[in-house]
């Protein structure tokens, strides 16, 4: 598809949606979760393939789920293993679940909940699974705290190995794990950005007074991030040097929401936000750069903008990364209505 064209739209949604995630331990196809946001009637998941001619959106499976999905990630390991963080009258909760075995049929009412994560007090924001693949180990992150479980999805178990304050940082949001150091989390709150060590809970390294909405690991460089900003779109960083950032990319006019990196070729990135729009970079950096290029700087670029796709009616949260590569016409947008497009 190309940038303009009006793309592939799923309609099986009934209710509005703002959490989708890759199926990546689903190998041999492009699988999708999507989660319901509906206050008043019960919410549903739906497991979305995309058919192998790239033509059409199938429902492989539709199952209740009982409370607003705010965010939903799918387990590594298990394509029928996957996380929520909801909220219902009482507050909100977390829970990890199983897709019962279809047996040929498309709808199945239950999912099997494995367990919950109940040591939360504040409002959660996020659960994050260890990105790279099998692990025994899950995140939790609420407004004020960090947890790090023990889990075992075989015996429906898990258990709080640690846990870290926020202290005085304003409202955590949530975060990404980084995938070359099991022990390190990037985690978001209102004005900055932390690590974490997960060894000894304590964080160190920041973003400071910077208003980010997401944030996302290079996969092949180690300490090479980007942030989605409000006030300055997307920013490549080195966590070694954080007085100014490697690249700026602000190519959007309002809230940039999400940005993910290509898993193959990280120099490729797409982001998306409130102004309806996806753009999709190609943004060069090196792990090995001697130091960021300072403001004014003659070598400092904004590199180009290699395609921008505006064909979508409302806000984006959500763009996706699948697998080895992401199709530039197969990433999904989460709107405010009812519907999915790629």
């Amino acid at each position: 598809m190309q940038g303009g064209s009006s793309g592939i739209v799923y309609g099986g949604l009934k209710y509005q949606a703002r959490c989708i995630a890759d199926v990546r331990a689903d190998a041999g196809s492009t699988t999708f979760l999507a989660g319901t946001l509906s206050l008043k009637e019960e919410n549903e998941v739906h497991l979305i393939r995309l058919s192998p001619a790239e033509s059409e959106l199938v429902c492989d499976g539709l199952f209740y789920h009982p409370n607003e999905i705010w965010d939903l990630k799918s387990c590594p390991f298990d394509h029928r293993v996957f996380s929520t963080v909801y909220t219902s009258g009482e507050g909100y909760g977390a829970a990890v679940w199983k897709i019962p075995e279809q047996h040929g049929q498309s709808n199945s009412p239950q999912l099997e909940q494995l367990f919950e994560l109940t040591e939360h007090m504040g409002k959660i924001r996020s659960v994050l699974w260890w990105p790279l693949g099998k692990h025994d180990k899950l995140i939790s992150i609420d407004d004020r705290n960090i947890f790090l479980w023990s889990i075992d999805t075989s015996n429906k178990s898990a258990k709080v190995i640690s846990q870290g304050s926020a202290d005085m940082l304003p409202n955590l949001r949530g975060g990404a794990w980084d995938p070359h150091n099991h022990n390190s989390v990037a985690a978001i709150s209102d004005s900055s950005l932390h690590l974490w060590d997960l060894r000894s809970m304590e964080k160190s390294v920041a973003i400071e007074h910077a208003h980010i909405r997401d944030v996302d690991y290079n996969p092949k460089k180690q300490n090479i991030i980007a942030t989605a900003e409000d006030e300055f779109g997307i920013r490549l960083w080195d966590l070694r040097m954080l007085k100014h950032p490697l690249k700026d990319l602000p190519g959007h006019s309002h809230w940039t929401w999400t940005v993910r990196h290509n898993p193959e070729y990280d120099e490729l990135l797409l982001s998306a936000g409130t102004d309806s729009t996806v753009n999709l970079w190609l943004a060069q950096v090196s792990s090995n750069d001697s130091g960021p290029d300072s403001p004014g700087s003659p070598n400092r670029q904004e590199e180009p903008l290699l395609n921008s796709y505006t064909d979508y009616e409302d806000s984006i949260y959500g763009t996706l990364k699948h697998l080895d590569v992401f199709y530039i016409h197969s990433n999904f947008n989460v709107t405010s209505d009812s519907s999915l497009k790629l």
